[in-house]
């Protein structure tokens, strides 16, 4: 088709779906601002924008979750640290067939990193934020020295996937490159961005961001499925005989993104996604629950989640639903073929979220709402729970699996994180038989390509021949 029947059939396509008002402007732009546009337009499904219409805007129901009650729902089983009735055989046997799994190149590491700190106060990809408490290595560099320290400890070089965005992707890759990939194989890193869905207004119209381009957002993190298959990712991994994929989420630095016994676990199980459960700290905290619905695992947002469930409590006092979801996922590679492979877009549900969208009025000015204008969809990556057919979920210690960064101060933040940090440097060094006093506030870090875990920090610090003195400022590597 020559350009200029390309425009009419974009144009035919969107007239026909009531979304005429996107060629508004077109005649006014310069050559390459209506290349902009038309890129844009045709990247649209406009039968899945439509479906997400009709869903969450002409038929929205008054309570879309009135479904999730004491009757439908049950807590997910799980399965249980030894220290808390779990078996300890199982755990062993899993770090066994977990580690023979690593040494014979079946992982790759998969991290979602789309996002801006924006919210943090920083300029750039979240991915590039200083993080670690003393040498103040990014997220970036604190999973390369995780990834590098796996390397050496099972003799093999793990592949890692990096999910960016379009608002980040560029910047990303210049971060790696001007750090010479953290000192991993450049060849063995592999970045590519997620797509982007339209945001519209609560009539169901695309929001124009400008004369030259439609208001976009990332589809979440649940697009991550399709993006690996057509970024070509998946294919990668066939080729170097991967098939299990560790994912994992930019923006917490203490999870153990290689982890034997959790890949035993879902290798043993044949699970096609595991997934790793941490203890709610209370009933009402601020994390999706694991719960078990109409006979699958799923994951309920803790609004969406009724506050009666949320906390009720076992016949030990306990919290009933205490299997709190932490994005801490393995993944099969024939399932993520399968889900990403859908040529429907709409393989996972989308999720609405109402936004403050700025916008072009329809007399081509740009305007910043004061109030919320619009929605923006996403799907979640938990949702493929109930996609396939087995699987499975294990209990994490949250001190050694979770300390996200969200917010620039009190819960979820850099302080909260980097006294996680050094309380789980103080509990590796315990376990050596190293008590430190701490009243005065020490800092000390640990590299993790010293050490990746509790156990390889053990065997690392018994080798050690000086060790060192463990002040204020001392980095253990």
């Amino acid at each position: 088709m020559t350009r200029e029947e390309i425009i009419k059939a974009l144009k035919t396509r969107f007239v026909k779906a009531g979304q005429a008002h996107v060629f508004d402007f077109y005649e006014d732009l310069e050559e390459q601002e209506k290349s902009i546009l038309i890129k844009q337009l045709r990247s649209v499904n406009l039968e899945v924008l439509e479906a997400q219409i009709i869903s969450h805007i002409s038929e929205v129901k008054d309570d879309p979750d009135s479904s999730y009650n004491e009757d439908t729902l049950k807590p997910s089983s799980y399965i249980q640290l030894p220290e808390n009735g779990g078996s300890m055989e199982a755990w062993e046997s899993a770090q066994i067939e977990g580690e023979r799994a690593i040494r014979s190149g079946r992982l790759a590491a998969f991290t979602v990193a789309g996002g801006q700190g924006t919210r943090l106060g920083f300029d750039g990809p979240k991915g590039i934020l200083p993080v670690s408490i003393i040498s103040k290595k990014s997220f970036f560099e604190v999973f390369a020295d995780k990834i590098m320290r796996a390397n050496q400890r099972y003799d093999i070089s793990i592949p890692w996937f990096i999910m960016t965005s379009e608002i980040n992707h560029r910047a990303t890759i210049d971060a790696f490159e001007a750090n010479n990939y953290f000192g991993l194989k450049k060849d063995l890193v592999s970045f590519f961005p997620q797509s982007l869905f339209p945001a519209v207004d609560f009539n169901g119209k695309i929001i124009m961001e400008s004369k030259s381009s439609i208001a976009r957002s990332p589809n979440g993190h649940g697009g991550a499925f399709k993006a690996l298959v057509e970024s070509g990712a998946v294919e990668k991994m066939k080729k170097l005989g991967v098939d299990v994929i560790s994912y994992f989420q930019i923006d917490n630095p203490l999870i153990p993104c290689i982890d034997p016994i959790f890949i035993g676990f879902h290798l043993s199980e044949k699970s096609e996604l595991s997934s790793k459960m941490i203890p709610k700290a209370y009933p009402l905290e601020k994390v999706g629950t694991f719960c078990e619905y109409k006979g699958k695992d799923i994951v309920i947002e803790y609004s969406d989640m009724p506050k009666e469930i949320q906390e009720k409590v076992d016949s030990n006092g306990e919290i009933l639903y205490r299997s709190g979801s932490v994005a801490i996922h393995l993944f099969d590679r024939n399932f993520v073929e399968f889900l990403g492979g859908f040529s429907n877009e709409d393989s996972l549900p989308y999720h609405k979220a109402i936004k403050k969208i700025p916008y072009l009025d329809r007399s081509g000015i740009n305007q910043v709402p004061e109030k919320e204008n619009g929605i923006k969809f996403e799907m979640f990556v938990f949702d493929a729970l109930a996609k396939a057919s087995k699987t499975i979920i294990i209990e994490g210690l949250r001190n050694d699996n979770f300390s996200p960064v969200k917010n620039t101060k009190g819960v979820d933040s850099l302080d909260t994180c980097h006294k996680d940090q050094m309380e789980q440097s103080i509990r590796w060094l315990e376990a050596c038989g190293v008590f430190l006093d701490n009243k005065e506030g020490k800092a000390i870090e640990i590299n993790y390509r010293f050490a990746m875990d509790k156990e390889d920090f053990i065997y690392q610090w018994s080798r050690l021949k000086n060790k060192p003195s463990l002040k204020d400022g001392t980095i253990i590597e």
